[in-house]
């Protein structure tokens, strides 16, 4: 028996995009509980409806998108669906302020406008699923802000609580590998890698990989153009 059907707001300031982006996650059976034309609307709507996910613009006259996705992740996602409802930002500028504002403010992926309809579907699902989306791109931009920042990396208690095989999983995901690609890298089965990722986020009290990646750049554990210390298989 399948589960209930997977549900999306739509926040952007064009009533074009809106209808376009839903009517292409209505025809792969993904509900759309509500539009909004800006950031307040967008709030509003998820407390409203509690989605599993949003398509959030960046760009909206009034709140913006981030401000739209800081008040609500700060809020748990408005407790929309089982953990929290996730973002997805949509934007026609691929900026890296934009990107790196889009990822601290709590949103779980970047797309930008021209995204295939297969993709944008994909995204919904994969987000939900509690993955995140963290392209090649957008962690080569994640990387390189952190290359030409001046403080040094602040260095993190709670990594204390990792053991040498998930400090290694830890560093090899903040380069962007995808579950399958850290199975391969280490020799472990998907399900492991899985069951390694999950701790590692609930030992750092983090939502998904995105802010996974922020922390091991910002602690320091991996740098730009290398990484940490190797790690201690165990």
């Amino acid at each position: 028996m399948s589960g209930p059907p997977l549900r999306a707001v739509i926040a952007d300031d064009q009533a074009l995009v809106r209808t376009g982006f839903g009517m292409i996650l209505a025809a792969d059976g993904i509900e759309v509980a509500a539009e909004a034309a800006d950031g307040a609307e967008a709030v509003a709507a998820v407390r409203r409806t509690r989605p599993d996910v949003v398509l959030m613009d960046i760009r909206m006259p009034g709140m913006d998108g981030i401000e739209a996705t800081r008040r609500l992740l700060a809020e748990g996602g408005a407790a929309g669906g089982p953990d929290g409802t996730r973002v997805i930002i949509l934007t026609t500028y691929d900026l890296d302020h934009y990107v790196y504002a889009a990822l601290t403010a709590g949103a779980s992926g970047f797309l930008l406008k021209d995204v295939t309809p297969e993709h944008l579907v994909a995204a919904v699902r994969l987000v939900r699923a509690g993955d995140a989306l963290l392209a090649p791109t957008i962690t080569r931009r994640l990387v390189e802000r952190f290359a030409h920042r001046d403080e040094p990396a602040a260095p993190r208690r709670e990594l204390v609580d990792l053991t040498p095989r998930e400090l290694e999983v830890l560093r090899l995901l903040a380069t962007g590998l995808s579950n399958a690609e850290l199975a391969d890298r280490l020799f472990l089965s998907p399900t492991t890698v899985k069951t390694h990722v999950g701790r590692i986020l609930s030992k750092l009290g983090l939502r998904d990989r995105v802010q996974a990646v922020i922390l091991a750049y910002e602690s320091g554990l991996i740098t730009p153009g290398g990484g940490g210390p190797p790690a201690d298989p165990s």
